[in-house]
């Protein structure tokens, strides 16, 4: 099977861009991010033409996730046990969306940005993530032989070799100790960050902001990251970075990243 993750910024803006990435590429299941639509705005004819099932997340022109899957979807999720909301009124936003495609139990997720250090949106950054390290603890706990995929745009870079220049970020968020703390606790709940195994090479990016021409000077950020349970880690056979769906006409900020994962033995 084939999985990838990819913060497509606009399913609206980018439906050509992903059809033609599915069909270039064969990927099995593919876990969207920052899709910005409301579900009944979602463009799931033009995937299902293409023999995927679509499940999707979305309230607004912000935020938003989803499946695509032609291996099947099962037992939908919309949110992680106890994700913690934001906002007045306090309400879940569009960030986790679950289901099980091909035996994998997929989770494609949004991690909150964070804004600033000293932003409200910070403390609920790390918060969330808290929140989700325990809730991905208790299904390992639950069953050790879980096959449990967490994918996504995670707004952290791990490393200071994640981010072009670590000096520019000095005082930023996505590379703050409490948010690579929080990023670590899935490892230390049991998880492996695959493709870091697989692509372990330093400044290997998978965003590049539009401005400054930061993708022609290669002036990127690793923060799109695939963990995988044990059971499923074991499986993984490799993982590619589409570095150039950065490229033409109207690209997402960032590329997808794909995962090559063998049959069960």
């Amino acid at each position: 099977m084939r999985l990838a993750t990819w913060n497509i910024n606009s399913i609206r803006a980018r439906t050509d861009r992903a059809v033609a990435f599915l069909e270039r590429t064969g990927v099995d299941v593919l876990a969207l991010q920052e899709t910005k639509c409301k579900d009944d705005q979602f463009p799931r004819e033009a995937f299902e033409a293409l023999g995927y099932e679509v499940v999707t997340s979305g309230f607004s022109q912000w935020n938003g996730v989803a499946i695509l899957s032609r291996v099947g979807i099962e037992d939908v999720e919309v949110g992680f046990p106890g994700m913690p909301t934001w906002g007045d009124p306090a309400a879940a936003e569009a960030r986790a969306i679950g289901a099980t495609c091909g035996g994998v139990r997929l989770w494609s997720l949004y991690v909150p940005n964070g804004r600033e250090i000293d932003d409200p949106h910070y403390a609920y950054k790390l918060d969330w993530l808290a929140r989700l390290r325990d809730a991905a603890h208790g299904w390992l706990a639950a069953d050790p032989q879980a096959q449990v995929a967490l994918v996504g745009d995670w707004n952290i870079a791990p490393l200071d070799t994640d981010v072009w220049d670590i000096g520019f970020f000095a005082g930023r968020t996505h590379v703050t100790p409490a948010e690579r703390e929080a990023f670590a606790a899935l490892g230390e709940a049991g998880y492996t960050e695959v493709s870091r195994v697989h692509q372990p090479a330093e400044h290997t990016y998978t965003y590049w902001d539009y401005q400054q021409l930061r993708f022609p000077r290669n002036e990127g950020m690793r923060i799109d990251l695939t963990y995988a349970s044990p059971a499923l880690a074991a499986r993984v056979t490799g993982v590619t970075i589409e570095r150039n769906e950065r490229k033409g006409k109207a690209p997402s900020d960032h590329v997808p990243v794909v995962l090559e994962i063998a049959d069960p033995a």
